[in-house]
């Protein structure tokens, strides 16, 4: 009931960008799922597109939508919330870079981890130990 209601405390454009967030990390996380990396990365792009008449949503407000939207999709994992955040940004105009690193843990298993960068700064998917992930070299879309 709480959630509720601090849902129906939020202005307009706050509850707005939560539904476009939850129903885009919904599709995302599924996607992941079900379709090929090159077909979620087409269609991410096509959704991504910048539309001038949007309004600009400041970064910080679709990082906090990005992350509330996160507890009510089970499996969102920061691949999801990278391309989530991507999508929102490019559709501002912006262009966020995603990066994805690989490390060892103490175990010596491979583990990974995606962000998203934008003028060289970590927007979402900071973590402290992320000098410890080597990142892995960015692709050509055509490649993806």
């Amino acid at each position: 009931m709480t959630r509720l209601l601090k849902f129906l405390r939020l202005n307009h454009r706050d509850r707005y960008l939560l539904i476009k967030t939850l129903i885009l990390l919904g599709f995302v996380n599924l996607g992941l799922w079900l379709l090929p990396f090159s077909t979620l990365r087409r269609i991410l792009d096509w959704i991504g597109k910048p539309n001038p008449r949007a309004s600009r949503t400041p970064v910080h407000k679709i990082i906090w939508a990005v992350d509330v939207s996160t507890n009510f999709i089970p499996g969102a994992k920061c691949l999801a919330r990278a391309l989530t955040c991507q999508v929102l940004m490019n559709q501002r105009g912006d262009s966020p870079e995603l990066r994805i690193g690989v490390a060892k843990d103490e175990e010596g298993k491979l583990k990974a981890h995606a962000w998203i960068e934008d003028q060289g700064k970590v927007v979402i998917g900071y973590l402290n130990n992320l000098s410890s992930y080597t990142p892995l070299p960015t692709l050509p879309r055509s490649l993806l």
